[in-house]
């Protein structure tokens, strides 16, 4: 990887370190080198959303089918789920609003993008090297970020039109029954759209330690974010060796 230091800086190499790279992004020389990729700021907002869109799936699953009904014992019973699952939803709407400006900069499509979608039997077989170069994400963690983005503005929405309790002297019943219909509708979305956040977590070796203890390995950065590392490499001056796992 003496690659990184040899090769030239390409005008849209220049680009990533404006947009991709993000406060507390740094490399740390050593044996073996880490990766600074999210703050202890980041990770915080990232498990309040994340435990907050877990607890309203749950609560909301429970207020969905009678079948379901029993997941209220977890928050005291029917009325206290029916009273709390709005908070919820309240919380993390405002949590997830934190992560939007935190991340939407570098979420942004680019060209590398467009060509890493156009191989995908490349990238379900890890072909690393046959895809594009990536900034801080990948064109799958983009669609998940738009799309969690576009799905939490319809649930609070949605939500905001059935919460009886302070909004629905303002509201018809049909207009109730419409926006009931579209809160499920993007409730059952959102849950799929988290799956799919979770499964690749997990699938990709190394990716859980970026939200857990913030860092991942150089070998890390390098195999899936090389655009991203090579920013961060310019910004900070040349290590002496490759990076390693």
């Amino acid at each position: 990887m003496d690659e990184l230091t040899r090769r030239p800086a390409a005008p849209s190499d220049a680009d990533d370190a404006a947009y991709s790279i993000q406060p507390g992004d740094a490399v740390e020389l050593g044996r073996p080198v880490h990766v600074n990729r999210y703050t202890v700021g980041a990770r915080i907002n990232h498990w309040v959303t994340a435990i907050s869109l877990i607890l309203l799936a749950i609560s909301g699953m429970a207020l969905f089918h009678p079948s379901l009904f029993f997941l209220t014992g977890l928050f005291g019973g029917g009325q206290w789920t029916r009273t709390i699952h709005p908070w919820i939803g309240v919380v993390l709407f405002f949590s997830f609003a934190g992560l939007f400006l935190r991340f939407w900069k570098a979420n942004l499509w680019r060209r590398e993008d467009s060509a890493w979608v156009a191989r995908p039997g490349d990238v379900l077989s890890g072909n690393e090297e046959k895809l594009p170069e990536l900034g801080k994400y990948n064109a799958g963690q983009k669609m998940v970020f738009w799309g969690m983005s576009l799905l939490i503005l319809v649930l609070i929405g949605s939500g905001v039109v059935i919460w009886e309790q302070y909004f629905g002297a303002l509201t018809s019943i049909p207009q109730q029954r419409i926006a009931l219909l579209v809160h499920a509708s993007a409730a059952v979305a959102i849950i799929c759209v988290w799956i799919v956040h979770v499964y690749a977590a997990i699938w990709v070796k190394g990716t859980m330690s970026a939200m857990t203890s913030g860092q991942v390995s150089g070998g890390w950065a390098w195999r899936h974010h090389r655009k991203w590392l090579r920013a961060l490499v310019r910004r900070s001056g040349p290590p002496e060796k490759a990076p390693a796992e």
